[in-house]
Order: structure tokens, then C-alpha cells, then sequence
């Protein structure tokens, strides 16, 4: 199902010698052609598209990702049946929400050949410059994990969502650190 998810507002385009470098990438030819189930941080504001939302819907597009590292993760790094710990950013509290699973691999993401906010005039159907995947909504916790709980677990020392100025919209987690959120949360990883 199609929605209009915004990147979060603390989101930022890294900078343009970067931005050139990725440019001419386009496909899936960076593919880790690793194994084995990863796992995830996926941000969203959840004014704008958040575990709720998800819930009702089942399975969403993941669009509008607009850094190239986040979406080189989607497009060379996920794939079907990845973990996602789903978290809630620019609100109060900022929390890990809920879990879902990357549904569909990396495919090009349409908002950027549409005019509106996503829009990326050097993009084309021949040569995407954005990409996106589908993620499907598999529990929402009873109750957040706030961020400040989070930065005082040991456990989780190391984890990217808590590194300082770490504002990045999808990021990696380690197997560690998922099985701990999930035993915070109360539930069973997957």
C-alpha cells in the first residue's frame, strides 16, 4: 500500500560530493549477496505515518527516504524477512514503538518521478536515483521503550540509534542488540 510517509525532520542530505558519487548508482548491483536474517531501525513521525498506521494497513512502502547511506541500506543491504525495530522520532517521547519485517526487496521508490515533496528532477525511470522496500507490521509493543530508557541500558551500549548526533532514518542493528530491545519489550525475536 502506497503512503506518503515524510523522511523525518532529522533526516539530512549528506553533502554533495557525496550526493555525486551515489548518483550514477542505480540497480541492485551492490548487493551483499549475504545471508541469514538482519535487522533494522526504521524511523517515522507518527503525525505523519507512524505504528499505528502500520497496524491498519498491514504492509506499507517505506518512501521518501532521501539520504543516500539510508537508502543504500534499503537497496544493497535489506532483504525479505529482515527484522525492524520501529521507531517513533520527532515526538515526545522518541521510542522504539513495535516490530516489523521487510516484505518486499528494494524496488524504485515513484515519488521521486511525481512532483511534490519527493521529487528528484535528475531521477528517471531508466536510472532511479531512489529506492524503497516494503515492510509489513508484526507487533506493536504494550508499551514504548522511550529513548532515555534506552541510553541507560548497558546492554545496548554501542547501538547506533544512541550515538550522539546520530540522526539517520534507517540504520543497522546488531543480532545483539535486537534480541535485547525485544527481551525490554517483553516479546519473542524472530
Amino acid at each position: 500500500m502506497a503512503t506518503s510517509r515524510k523522511k523525518t525532520s532529522d533526516e539530512k542530505p549528506e553533502k554533495e560530493s557525496q550526493q555525486k558519487k551515489d548518483a550514477g548508482a542505480s540497480g541492485r548491483s551492490g548487493r551483499s549477496g549475504r545471508s541469514g536474517r538482519r535487522y533494522w531501525l526504521m524511523k517515522s513521525e507518527p503525525d505523519v505515518y507512524g505504528i499505528d498506521d502500520l497496524r491498519r494497513d498491514g504492509t506499507t512502502m517505506w518512501d521518501g527516504v532521501r539520504n543516500y547511506q539510508a537508502r543504500n541500506f534499503m537497496r544493497d543491504e535489506m532483504q525479505v524477512g529482515d527484522g525492524v525495530l520501529y521507531y517513533h522520532s520527532n515526538t515526545k517521547p522518541m521510542a522504539i514503538v513495535g516490530l516489523a519485517r521487510v516484505s518486499r526487496e528494494a524496488y524504485p521508490d515513484p515519488t521521486q518521478f511525481t512532483k511534490g515533496r519527493y521529487h528528484d528532477p535528475k531521477a528517471t525511470r531508466e536510472e532511479p536515483r531512489w529506492f524503497l522496500v516494503d515492510i509489513e507490521h508484526v507487533r506493536t509493543f504494550d508499551e514504548p521503550l522511550p529513548l532515555a530508557f534506552l541510553k541507560e541500558r548497558p546492554e545496548l551500549e554501542g547501538m547506533p540509534l544512541l550515538a550522539k548526533g546520530q540522526r539517520l532514518s534507517v540504520q543497522p542493528v546488531s543480532t545483539e542488540h535486537w534480541r535485547a530491545v525485544c527481551k525490554m519489550a517483553g516479546v519473542k525475536p524472530f
